[in-house]
């Protein structure tokens, strides 16, 4: 019996550590895959953000260039109804 109370006495103590140890170790884990998943995040919005200047430049070069050409097209009209006067 007293081989029992020492086993007891021994493996469950033992048992929690390495039950701490190992939850421990889990946490440590799951916590360094959050990380990096927002570091993934905050890589993306950087890449959409350096992305975003270009994509408004390149937008209003294409509203510049309408505009230009709404611009020659109002000079002739004008020129035409001044013709007509």
């Amino acid at each position: 019996m007293s081989e029992n109370v020492f086993f007891a006495a021994f493996f469950f103590p033992a048992a929690a550590a390495v039950l701490v140890f190992f939850m421990k170790y889990v946490s440590a884990v799951l916590q360094a895959r959050v990380r990096l998943a927002q570091d993934e995040a905050y890589r993306a919005i950087a890449a959409q953000a350096v992305a975003a200047p270009a994509e408004t430049a390149a937008a209003l070069a294409a509203m510049g260039g309408t505009l230009t050409q709404m611009q020659s097209r109002l000079i002739a009209l004008e020129k035409i109804l001044k013709e007509v006067e």
